[in-house]
Order: structure tokens, then sequence, then C-alpha cells
């Protein structure tokens, strides 16, 4: 058995020592390598992340469809079809009254009597003075005529039968004066009588037994109205002005009636706007047979308007008024911003008819900043629902809506 010599150990340890430095250089440089790339894709993606976060991030949401029939709901004011406040028209005091408030009452109805003593003294003053100026009269007649017989055979001159005749005509003036202030008299004595004028329900009741009563001074003695219809008011803005006409059907609810509803009925129109709140004054009769509804009462009126024009509507605030034109920001599935010039219709507060510029599956954004431009990159949120169209709200006092702020606002 043969044992290596020193020489072949010697030569065996440097290549040895070279595999291992070539080993551990060839570590180095792959750590080295690794380093280098880790950091390179480190940077591309923060890079990425910092382009993505830099975007701005919108809302968009997509043209609702308008209804094919509008509602609209506005306060009405509900009136008497007939509605009279009943003043004296003589002197005196009262007698006695007959009716109280809540009492039907039929036309000519003896509502209460009025003692008027002066008048009657006056009343019997001037058939007095009529006795006497048809006495007159009568006497200066008949002179007249025997005048008028003798002026035949010349017994007397031209002048005193023109006396005569004058006299009669001017007694028979007297006479027809004296009428006339009996009649007056007679009427004015009639009015201690005060009756209905017409049927209805004494609503109101300000005097008593004795009360001191001037001739149309102070209030009104008695209230009568006709509720057996009642007429309900209205004031319908501009914007629906054109649609509402005479025979429109419409509905009223009462908060003190909750659940039931009143047909009524567009019966005429003021056929003109009011310059100051620009609405149209429209009269609605309903049926009050039963009496359930009472005048002076406040209604809400829901009225059924036609089918218009086919239309869509977008969000107030997803408009942008600009100085040319309205427009709208629409986003393409590039995620690439494209500014669209619009036609819009009716401007119902919250939201806005649109005629043209936008489709029903175009991405609006909602809210958009005042800076954004054409061919802007966004990212996009989770997209909104399409909001329902709605009515102009309840008026307290009926205005034109009011169109949001530039660049949208914070409604939605």
């Amino acid at each position: 058995m043969s044992v290596p010599s020193d020489t072949s150990v010697g030569n065996a340890s440097p290549k040895r020592a070279r595999r291992y430095a070539l080993a551990g250089l060839v570590i180095a440089l792959g750590l080295a390598a690794w380093g280098i790339v880790s950091r390179v894709a480190a940077r591309a993606t923060l890079a990425s992340d910092t382009a993505a976060l830099a975007l701005p991030t919108v809302s968009t949401t997509k043209p609702m469809q308008g209804p094919a029939a509008e509602a609209l709901v506005l306060p009405g004011s509900v009136q008497a079809y007939n509605e009279a406040l009943i003043y004296a028209r003589t002197n005196g005091y009262l007698l006695k009254w007959y009716t109280d408030i809540g009492t039907p009452v039929k036309k000519g109805q003896l509502l209460a009597q009025i003692d008027t003593p002066e008048v009657d003294q006056q009343l019997r003053q001037a058939r007095a003075d009529f006795a006497t100026a048809r006495a007159n009269s009568e006497l200066a007649h008949s002179t007249d005529q025997r005048w008028k017989g003798l002026l035949a055979t010349n017994s007397v001159s031209q002048q005193a039968a023109d006396a005569a005749a004058g006299d009669a005509a001017a007694k028979r003036a007297a006479l027809e004066s004296a009428a006339a202030n009996v009649a007056r008299l007679s009427d004015l004595e009639s009015f201690k009588r005060v009756l209905a004028p017409f049927d209805g329900v004494v609503t109101s009741r300000n005097t008593d037994v004795g009360a001191l009563i001037n001739a149309g001074q102070g209030t009104a003695l008695f209230s009568v109205a006709d509720v057996r219809k009642l007429r309900v008011y209205v004031q319908v803005p501009q914007l629906y002005a054109s649609t509402t006409t005479p025979g429109l059907d419409a509905e009223l609810t009462f908060a003190e009636r909750p659940g039931k509803t009143y047909p009524a009925q567009v019966v005429r129109t003021a056929q003109a706007l009011d310059p100051t709140s620009r609405t149209l004054q429209v009269e609605l009769m309903v049926d009050n047979a039963g009496g359930e509804l009472f005048p002076g009462a406040y209604a809400d009126v829901h009225f059924k308007l036609p089918p218009g024009v086919a239309s869509l509507r977008l969000p107030a605030n997803a408009v942008l008024f600009r100085s040319t034109a309205l427009q709208a920001a629409v986003v393409g599935a590039d995620h690439r911003v494209t500014l669209k010039n619009i036609t819009t219709g009716r401007d119902f507060g919250t939201s806005m008819e649109v005629l043209s510029g936008v489709g029903a599956g175009d991405d609006v954004i909602v809210n958009p900043p005042d800076s954004i431009t054409s061919g802007a990159l966004v990212r996009v949120a989770q997209p909104q629902a399409p909001a329902q169209p709605q009515a102009p709200a309840r008026l307290a006092a009926p205005q034109s809506a009011q169109h949001s702020a530039p660049g949208g606002s914070d409604e939605s």
C-alpha cells in the first residue's frame, strides 16, 4: 500500500482554496444583483402607487329616465264657495238674534232684528210730507185745469194760465221727491231685518242683544258661508303653468285626515303670472256635500300632470356651470374625462332635466371639481345609484327653483 507524498497534498490545497473563493464571489455577485433588482422593483412600485394616488377620485352616477307623468304637490288654501260678512245698513239697537255659529240657514232667513226708533219716526214724517205734497199737487193740478178752461174763453190772461201750469208742475215734482224719500226710508227700515243672502251656515256672530248698531261701521254682525262646495286656490310655479289648465284632475290631502284623499278639478286659472313670484293662480273646486272639510283649511294639492317630453335627469350637483355652456363630466372606459355640453330643461331643485348632451348609459361625475378638464385621468369610486326624480318641494310661499352653485354642491 502506497502513501501520498507531501508534494501531491500541497498541490490540492491551492485548488480547493480557488474553488471556495470562486463560490464566494458568485454568491456575492448574486446577492448584489438581487439587491439591485429588488430596489429597482420597489422604486417602480412606489412610482406606480404614487401616480395612482395622485389621480383624483370621483363618484359617478347614470342619468335617470324621467317619469312618463309628472306628480306635483303644492300647498293650497281652502275657501268657501260663497262667503259674506253681514253688516248693518241702518242705525239702532239689536233687538234679537235668531242664529248662532254653526246654524244652517236658507236664503232670506231672518238672522237678527234691529230696533230703529229714529228711522221709524223719520219714515212717519216722510209719509206725512208725502201726503201734504200729494194734496198740494192735486190742488195745483185742478187749478191748472181750471185756468186752462178760462183761458179758452179769454177770461184770464195767458200769464196767469202759465203761472198755474208752472205751479202744478212744481207741486208734481215735490210729490215725486216726497215719494222717493218715503221709498228710501222704507228701504232703510227694512234693513232692521237682517237676512241671510244665500243658503249656507253661520260661521261667526259678533253682536248681542242691546248692542249699539251703526250702519256701515264697526265689525260685521254675522258671517255666512256656503260650504256645499269649496274653492281651493294654489300658486303654481311658472315651470308648470302651461300644463295646469281647466279640467285637470287633482287630489287633496289634509294632515288631520291621514290616508284619505278628496278629488278636485281645476276650474279656472288667472291666465297671467304674478310678476313678483312668477306663479299662476289656479282655482280648483271640491265637493263638500258631506261637510267634512272646512273653509280656511290648509291642504296639499296633488296635481296629475299630463305626460311630458321624454328626457333624462341629472342631480343638480352633477352640472358644471361654465361661462360658455352648461356641461357634464363623463368618464369613459379608459377612466378619462370628457366634458359634454348639455341642454337643460326644467329645474327641480335637487335635479335637472337634460334634453340633450348625455346618454342613459353615461357615467357622469357627481360634484366635479371646477378645475376638471377633458382628457384628465381619474379614479372612479363605487358608482352611486341614480337619484329618483322628484317633484318640487312643498312651498310655503311658492317661488322659482334655485340653481345649484357652479361646480355642483354637496347635495346628493
